[in-house]
């Protein structure tokens, strides 16, 4: 008896429910944490003014912070397009400008997940589906490389071209491989020719080594993470395009640990699996909650454009640390707000200015008086009762008003510790 056909949505699931996993949890940081931080700010004010400025240059927020490097802005571009019908719906809607910021995020996270897909495929046809599986339930629950994907990095636009190296690499293609990686270096970033260099040895010794499936990949992207350990200053997104070949290798252990979990010798290996995905599982909800509380900058702003709907003119200075901590042009309202980023004003400088607002990292301030502030992530602490481990968080941007506006003192502040 044959059996029956599977259903239009069982075939949907069976083929991209991976992808819906994947896409589902890096939405969901995308949306709980929608602010950027300084490593970010060229491509999002990049992204921004492409949206909203389009050909008028002269506004573009690089003529007035270039930065201390030239940066590239086809990586934004590339995404702003993807992004402008949306945005332009918003726009006319007159939605708020951080929803286009969440819009070019989710376009960016699409983009890297449709690289993993492709990364997926070739993983399953090279190495069985529960390495597929095993692959999958790795990057699900670890937290950076999802979190990252929709954060527009310079790393995370490489890491797109990146996956494409893996996938060509996979497939046996090694003028595709290449390729790919030289446009990753040359365009997003040029430490990838770290990685072009191990791998073109590996694709020239290949034919010498036994082939072990995953040794002549992974001793490529191992030794492209022993390089960049040499540096001084070291940050996990510096060798986020080391993480999904790492992942491959990662699985098949865990594959080969599943089919012999039966077996004599290996079911502690299967236990101590099962317990290091459910660490990893909890380390990332560790994680998201100390990430969800780094971004003041950005919580004090929208908390500001909240508490003073008066359609009076006003002007908004933010320091460098709220710009650094969640602030971006995305964050900007229209009238009757106003932003200044004007740097190297001393405090005593401030009640000279006739700003209406400040939002800054200083507790008092002569001339204005402390409105609010928002509290940030500090540090975590081990403490001996249930939770284990406790986020320790600290009053991080302060609110301040002008006390000669007579408006402002007028409205219910909540007051600064």
């Amino acid at each position: 008896m044959a059996l029956p056909r599977p259903s239009p949505a069982a075939r949907l699931l069976r083929e991209y429910g991976w992808d819906l996993l994947l896409g589902s949890i890096a939405a969901f940081y995308a949306v709980m944490v929608p602010y950027t931080k300084v490593e970010e700010s060229f491509n999002v004010q990049a992204m921004h003014d492409i949206l909203y400025h389009n050909y008028h240059i002269e506004k573009y927020d690089h003529l007035e912070f270039p930065g201390v490097v030239p940066r590239s802005f086809i990586g934004a571009l590339v995404v702003s397009v993807i992004s402008s019908p949306a945005v332009f719906v918003m726009h006319l809607c007159h939605v708020p400008k951080v929803y286009g910021l969440l819009a070019v995020r989710i376009v960016l996270g699409s983009i890297i997940l449709m690289t993993l897909r492709l990364l997926r495929v070739q993983v399953k046809r090279k190495f069985g589906h529960h390495a597929e599986a095993f692959y999958l339930i790795l990057t699900a629950t670890q937290f950076h490389l999802l979190f990252y994907s929709t954060r527009p990095l310079p790393n995370v636009l490489a890491l797109a071209f990146v996956n494409l190296t893996y996938y060509f690499w996979f497939k046996g293609n090694h003028r595709r491989t290449l390729q790919a990686l030289i446009v990753a270096a040359v365009i997003f970033r040029c430490d990838m020719i770290l990685l072009l260099g191990t791998i073109g040895l590996a694709l020239l010794l290949v034919g010498a080594l036994l082939d072990r499936r995953i040794v002549p990949y992974i001793l490529p992207v191992f030794s492209f993470v022993v390089l960049y350990s040499k540096l001084p200053h070291k940050e996990l997104r510096f060798i986020m395009a080391s993480i999904p070949m790492l992942n491959v290798s990662a699985s098949l252990a865990a594959s080969r640990i599943y089919n012999n979990r039966k077996k004599t010798g290996w079911k502690l290996l299967y236990v101590l699996m099962i317990g290091g995905f459910l660490s990893s599982l909890g380390y990332s909800g560790v994680t998201f909650m100390a990430s969800y509380n780094n971004y003041p900058g950005g919580y004090a702003l929208k908390a500001l454009h909240e508490a003073d709907s008066v359609m009076k003119d006003k002007i908004v200075h933010i320091d460098a640390f709220t710009a650094m901590s969640g602030v971006s042009r995305f964050c900007e309202s229209e009238y009757p707000w106003r932003y200044s980023k004007e740097e190297k004003i001393s405090i005593e400088e401030y009640q000279e200015r006739n700003f209406t607002y400040l939002l800054n990292e200083h507790r008092h301030i002569s001339g204005y008086k402390c409105l609010f502030a928002v509290d940030g992530f500090s540090r975590a602490k081990i403490q001996p009762r249930i939770p284990l481990l406790s986020l320790v968080k600290e009053p991080k941007v302060f609110a301040h008003g002008n006390t000669r506006d007579p408006d402002i003192l007028s409205l219910n502040w909540p007051g600064c510790p």
